[in-house]
């Protein structure tokens, strides 16, 4: 039963990536005020935990009726997670970002929670560990997310504006990474 779950929760843990997505959240919210960016993160989470839901019961069969395999999504979001990681290391569209304060469905809840890595992610494991544990990893994912969102503050606090500028760049360079190994993935399974 806990092996189940662990083999459910580690890829789902890697694919969301909490930590990593403290810093993109306090860029995304550079702005806006504490209570706004709660806003936001309880509007990412619940469009993360929505998609995820849905991706769960009805992704096999939007695949069929599309005619797309897993391999397809895999390298198409790799290529826009891919598109992402580059714009954040050059800082291409960062004007745009810091004038708009509404980033809790997009990016915040998709793509960034609810990404390509973590919908890929929750198809395979429902074949493997079944609906109930790939239900339960995703519930304690989301949980370890809001935990780490809601002390974003005192996170961004202990590391300052240039760590977190830092570290957002370290975490775009792993999200390149992510997303040339979805692409490779998909590739040598076509």
């Amino acid at each position: 039963m806990i092996e189940k779950f662990l083999l459910a929760f580690i890829p789902m843990f890697v694919a969301i990536d909490p930590i990593g997505l403290v810093a993109i959240f306090m860029g995304l919210g550079t702005s806006a005020s504490s209570e706004h960016r709660k806003r936001q993160a309880l509007l990412g989470l619940l469009t993360g935990l929505l998609v995820s839901i849905g991706f769960i019961f009805l992704g096999k069969a939007i695949f069929a009726a599309l005619g797309i395999t897993v391999a397809d999504f895999q390298v198409a979001g790799g290529l826009i997670l891919l598109a992402l990681a580059v714009c954040e290391l050059v800082g291409y569209g960062r004007v745009d970002r810091d004038t708009d304060d509404e980033f809790g469905v997009v990016p915040l809840g998709m793509p960034l929670i609810a990404g390509p890595a973590l919908l890929t992610a929750l198809l395979i494991l429902i074949d493997s560990v079944g609906v109930v544990y790939t239900l339960l990893s995703l519930i304690v994912n989301l949980a370890i997310v809001a935990l780490a969102l809601c002390n974003a503050d005192r996170f961004a606090r202990l590391m300052g504006r240039q760590g977190l500028r830092g570290v957002s760049k370290i975490i775009a360079l792993l999200l390149a990474a992510i997303a040339i190994s979805l692409i490779r993935r998909g590739w040598q399974t076509h």
